[in-house]
């Protein structure tokens, strides 16, 4: 073990811890967003109620997103210090434009909405919501373009004095192939992370208190969760199939490990289920849908994928001597995990709306179990679904212009970076207790009474109220 390893290991506990908040975060403020303008159209108090439980939620998820991410960037800096030098003329545009931006107009927004509660005009307070959830995906834009540059490098050029990659056309980097595609994919990613949290909590108060008076308010949630859910769900599907005939295009390699593809063949299936060597090279068992891995990739069933083998050599020719071939039992057992979890998320989505069919009340444990479950799908989908996007990218760090062992900074020794690591992942283990306890503790809590407090005074002019958080 070297210094490399480890902070391959850091970069992606990190990345993936962080991107759990991610998704859950872009898609809440959205949903939040909804509600509140449902409430603002209709005056119906049941959607007051479930904008501020959510809001709540939203809050609380944002915090831990924004404390996770700021490692990131040290990261970077601290441990790829090669790789930062050669792509940070790159890099550095729309992650600026991310952090003066979008992350101001979420930020500055979410701090408007927290405490503007009766105090803002309402249509000003509906806007600010709109407004950070604006800004929170387009936060999430300029970060994807930026890995996208990783996968399919465009709008640039070497420098031969320097050796630094730097950019000629900060457009192209915007409208890269492979940005367009991943960004409203991973939005379809996000809004089922969220989907399913509302219906989680909606489906266990609803099961749980069944005579409330905020049982409408419940049912409502556990409804709009699930066609939440059951769209992004098929979008996911189909920007999937778009992103796989894009990545076939720009990276060959990735789709041929997918599927652990060692040769090149037309028609080529698709492999639900093999069973082969640890390596991955020798398959012994395998079930297969015929055609499906050539219309994935290619969206004609009867063509051609090229193989492992054949693209190594290629590789091999092109670039110099070395392996150019990513961990196939990682990349072939992450795509699977992807798809098959959040396949069972829009599942058990289904299952919710057919058990409260004609007013119906959910009373199945079996239900309320997998439910409770639910969230945890979609967002181990979306890891997956970044571990297969990276490992599959390997050994490069920039694809075709920098391997990932020559991104790794030299000045910093295996002890550094396995103190660092250490730190990190025992800070995170902590942070990550704290966000379940609050999510379950608010969660449970249900609802908020909006009955006024009859010891709040509001006799005293507005402008002699003390600002106070809404909640």
């Amino acid at each position: 073990m070297d210094a490399l390893d480890v902070a391959r290991w850091q970069f992606g506990v990190t990345t993936v811890y962080h991107f759990l908040f991610v998704p859950l975060t872009i898609g809440l403020s959205m949903l939040v967003a909804i509600l509140q303008t449902l409430w603002h159209r209709t005056g119906n108090e049941r959607y007051l109620k479930l904008t501020k439980f959510y809001g709540k939620l939203f809050l609380i998820n944002f915090a831990m997103g924004v404390v996770t991410g700021i490692v990131q960037e040290f990261q970077f800096g601290m441990n790829w210090s090669d790789y930062s030098r050669f792509v940070g003329d790159i890099f550095g545009a729309p992650l600026a434009i991310e952090a003066l931006v979008a992350f101001f107009l979420e930020s500055t927004f979410i701090g408007l909405w927290i405490f503007g509660w009766d105090r803002l005009p309402k249509r000003a307070h509906l806007a600010s919501i709109w407004i950070a959830a604006i800004g929170t995906n387009l936060s999430a834009y300029f970060i994807l373009a930026a890995n996208s540059f990783m996968q399919n490098p465009v709008g640039y050029r070497i420098n031969p004095d320097t050796g630094r990659a730097e950019l000629t056309d900060f457009v192209a980097v915007l409208t890269n192939k492979v940005a367009l595609i991943t960004f409203p994919h991973t939005l379809a990613g996000s809004f089922l992370v969220a989907g399913s949290l509302v219906v989680t909590v909606g489906l266990w108060h609803l099961m749980r208190n069944r005579d409330s008076a905020d049982t409408g308010a419940y049912r409502f949630a556990t409804k709009f969760g699930s066609w939440v859910v059951l769209v992004s769900a098929t979008l996911v599907v189909i920007t999937g199939d778009i992103q796989g005939k894009i990545m076939t295009q720009v990276q060959p390699m990735k789709m041929a490990a997918a599927e652990g593809l060692y040769t090149t063949e037309s028609p080529a299936s698709f492999s639900v289920l093999t069973v082969g060597s640890l390596d991955g090279s020798r398959e012994l068992f395998a079930i297969k849908i015929p055609y499906l891995l050539s219309y994935l990739g290619t969206g004609d069933p009867n063509g051609t994928v090229h193989g492992i083998n054949d693209l190594q050599a290629q590789y091999a020719s092109q670039y110099g001597a070395g392996s150019y071939t990513p961990i196939i039992p990682v990349t072939y057992w992450s795509f699977r995990f992807m798809i098959a979890f959040g396949l069972a998320a829009a599942a058990i989505a289904l299952l919710v709306l057919w058990s409260q069919r004609k007013g119906r009340t959910p009373t199945s444990r079996w239900l309320l179990r997998a439910g409770l479950v639910m969230p945890v799908l979609p967002l181990l989908a979306n890891s997956f679904g970044w571990i297969f996007t990276e490992m599959g990218r390997q050994p490069w760090i920039v694809f075709g212009e920098m391997l990932t062992r020559d991104g790794v900074s030299r000045s910093v020794s295996l002890t550094e970076v396995l103190t660092s690591f250490t730190a990190f992942t025992l800070i995170y283990a902590t942070l990550a207790v704290i966000e379940f306890k609050l999510l379950v503790r608010y969660a449970r809590a249900g609802v908020p009474d909006l009955t006024p407090d009859p010891a709040i005074d509001d006799s005293h002019d507005d402008a002699e109220r003390p600002l106070a958080f809404a909640y």
